[in-house]
This record gives C-alpha cells, sequence and structure tokens, in this order.
C-alpha cells in the first residue's frame, strides 16, 4: 500500500497514549513549529507557556517518549518534533478522499497544513451530476458511485466527509465496506461505524454551543490540553 504499512507507534514502555495526551502533543508540536528554539534547544516551560500547560504536564507527557531531554539543557527541538510526529503516526503520508464538495469542503481543499502534516487528499467525490467534472485545487470531482472503486485503487486510508446530514451514514458505510479506516466527520450526524474503522466528528454548532455555555455560566476558559 502506498505510504508504508500501518504500524503501531506507542510509547516508551508499550503504553498506550491516551487521547487527551495525544492532543497535547499536538498542540506541543505546533509550538516546535512556531518558533525556532535557540542554538536547537527548546525547554519544558516554554512549551507550556505557549500550550497553555503546567510544566509539570509537559514533562510527564514528553517522558513517554523516550530519554529525550536533561534537566537544564531541555529538549533538543528537531529530534523531540521528530519523536511526536513518530508517535502520533504522522511521520508518513496518509492518503485521503474527500466526500461532498460544497463551500465547507472548497474551505478545507485550500488550507495547505494538511500536505504539510503528512495528509494528501487524492480524489473528491459529490452525488451532484453539475458539480463533476469540476476542478477544486486541482482535482477533478468524482462522481460518488466510483467512490469503493476509487477507495481501492488510490490505496485511500482516511475520509473527509462534508456531505449533508442526510447522506452521511450511507456514504460512511459505503467508505467502511470499501476499505477507509478512518473517518474525519463534518456532518452534523452522530456516525455508526464498525470498530475497526475510527471515527473523529468535528461539529462546529456543538462547538459553538459549548463556547455559548462558557460564556453563559461565566466558566473559566477551557484548558486547550483538557479537550
Amino acid at each position: 500500500m502506498p505510504g508504508g504499512p500501518l504500524r503501531d507507534r506507542r510509547p516508551e514502555g508499550g503504553e498506550r497514549l491516551s487521547r487527551a495526551t495525544a492532543h497535547r502533543l499536538s498542540l506541543y508540536l505546533r509550538a516546535l513549529a512556531a518558533w525556532p528554539a535557540d542554538g536547537g534547544k527548546v525547554s519544558s516551560g516554554r512549551i507550556a507557556a505557549a500550550c497553555g500547560v503546567t510544566d509539570a504536564q509537559v514533562r510527564r507527557d514528553l517522558a513517554s517518549l523516550g530519554h529525550l531531554g536533561r534537566r537544564g539543557i531541555g529538549y533538543d527541538a528537531p529530534e523531540l518534533a521528530a519523536a511526536i510526529r513518530a508517535v502520533l503516526g504522522i511521520d508518513r503520508t496518509w492518503r485521503a478522499v474527500l466526500v461532498g464538495v460544497g463551500n465547507l469542503a472548497r474551505a478545507l481543499l485550500r488550507y495547505r497544513g494538511f500536505r504539510t502534516q503528512g495528509f494528501e487528499v487524492l480524489a473528491l467525490f459529490d452525488a451532484d451530476p453539475a458539480k463533476v467534472g469540476e476542478r477544486v485545487e486541482g482535482l477533478a470531482i468524482e462522481p460518488t458511485d466510483r467512490l469503493a472503486e476509487r477507495v481501492r485503487e488510490l490505496g485511500a486510508e482516511l475520509a473527509i466527509l462534508t456531505v449533508p446530514a442526510e447522506a452521511a451514514q450511507p456514504v460512511a458505510d459505503a467508505l467502511g465496506a470499501a476499505g477507509i479506516r478512518g473517518v474525519l466527520n463534518f456532518a452534523p450526524v452522530l456516525l455508526k461505524l464498525p470498530p475497526r474503522v475510527k471515527l473523529v466528528s468535528v461539529d462546529l454548532a456543538i462547538q459553538l454551543e459549548q463556547l455559548a455555555f462558557l460564556i453563559q455560566h461565566g466558566e473559566p476558559a477551557a484548558d486547550p490540553a483538557a479537550r
């Protein structure tokens, strides 16, 4: 399969990382990319300040990656970034398809960070015949009846789902049957998929509801690492 076989990357000691820890590691990686450390070294305190977590939390999280830092000296920034990318599984290219080429999808396709982080969208699909053949960001929109065939042909492992709510479950079922291993769902619906297909849902309305709740009840700003 293009990009190599899926490897089970685990931190030092073989423990499986929690979703909360993985989320914090993604934040640390963003911080490392945002500023070059003097002399290639970076302290846990600097990472903590950038990410809004405690110094102790950073040290605990990074200790799970192995013996990367030295007290009083810090971490080698390139080595640390490489270790985080390896444990998150983004030290390789992930092949993806996108289904539902509306306004949200077009905005996502313009985001260059996907490719930078190792995610490559290889094909676009839509059920609207009027859109088929249109080129968006260099890719021609294909009909959804070719979805299964093309997923297998491309060796795609991930799918981005930006279809209307009523179409989401049938499309997700088709993606799972075609061999997709993970779905990033932007449709405002709760999907049911077999355990082998991993699902991450992004419901923008729910995020706004949570923001409204925090403001309404005067809660302190949420710790980004606790999401």
